[in-house]
């Protein structure tokens, strides 16, 4: 089944954000968008400003994987339908809106422990800024534009 790209979006927020209250589901929509409307680097290069690859793109988001480290992901985009709340969400970034407390934040993780890492991925491309609930937030380094 096909999805549209605000649907996709949607379901993206409520699996990878649900439990993180209305500010950490939008600064997940945020980090998304912030993908798709970055000039440079892998992901403007990968993606070129396309949504659904944006939130397609391989190993990127755990909840658009159907197998995590070799196990089914019942936890995903497929399985989770969007409700009405999650749809305002995406709109309300589809709509160009961004969490601020964010910034250009391209990452986003939950280490599942009460510290955050000082870089994120492990390339050194992103630098912490703000934990929202479980999820710790990373804006690019200069070695971003790099990839």
């Amino acid at each position: 089944m096909s999805f549209s790209a605000r649907e996709l979006l949607a379901r993206l927020v409520r699996c990878e954000a649900e439990g993180e209250g209305e500010i950490g589901m939008k600064a997940v929509a945020s980090v998304v968008m912030n993908r798709v409307n970055v000039t440079y680097g892998e992901y403007r290069r990968v993606c070129q400003g396309d949504l659904r690859k944006v939130i397609l793109q391989p190993r990127q988001f755990t909840c658009a994987m159907v197998k995590v480290y070799g196990q089914p992901n019942y936890q995903n985009i497929w399985a989770k339908p969007p409700d009405k709340y999650h749809y305002w969400i995406a709109d309300w970034a589809l709509s160009g809106n961004k969490y601020s407390g964010i910034g250009f934040a391209l990452w986003y993780y939950n280490p599942f422990k009460p510290t955050c890492a000082y870089y994120f991925p492990p390339n050194r491309t992103g630098q912490y800024i703000t934990r929202i609930a479980q999820h710790c937030f990373y804006i690019p380094t200069p070695l971003y534009a790099q990839t």
